[in-house]
């Protein structure tokens, strides 16, 4: 079975996202930081406090993972989008404003043409998330 896992980049702020995603959608949270792998934080090194890698494994079974960007290694971007979707409402539309809190909605949850309610924001963090609830099927 192969398993397909969002990885999101930050420039310093992994750990924090992390947490708050943690906060967000529950579970589980494991820290590995550059000094726990020998890093000395040197002149050209990534600051040994800095997040080498992180995994939020949620109570539902879903996986998040993310990390520090190396200083030399090019900026953290976004070149994508995180999607939750379901037909569970009250709990996606509760996902939708902690994500949201301190962000930007940029569509809110509506009904939309295709039968399902959609919505987009933005997190505190930069990360875009969609947000699709599935409607009845007809």
């Amino acid at each position: 079975m192969a398993i397909l896992n969002p990885y999101l980049n930050f420039n310093g702020s992994a750990r924090e996202a992390m947490e708050f995603y943690r906060d967000v959608f529950g579970g589980e949270l494991n820290v590995m930081t550059f000094g726990d792998m020998g890093s000395q934080g040197g002149e050209h090194e990534a600051p040994a406090d800095g997040v080498m890698h992180a995994q939020l494994t949620s109570d539902l079974g879903f996986t998040l993972m993310g990390a520090d960007t190396p200083p030399g290694m090019g900026e953290a971007g976004s070149n994508g989008q995180v999607s939750l979707s379901g037909d569970e409402g009250d709990a996606l539309r509760g996902y939708f404003d902690k994500l949201a809190d301190g962000g930007q909605v940029t569509v809110p949850i509506e009904k939309q043409v295709w039968g399902d309610e959609f919505g987009m924001c933005v997190d505190r963090f930069g990360v875009t998330w969609l947000v699709n609830i599935s409607g009845q099927q007809q």
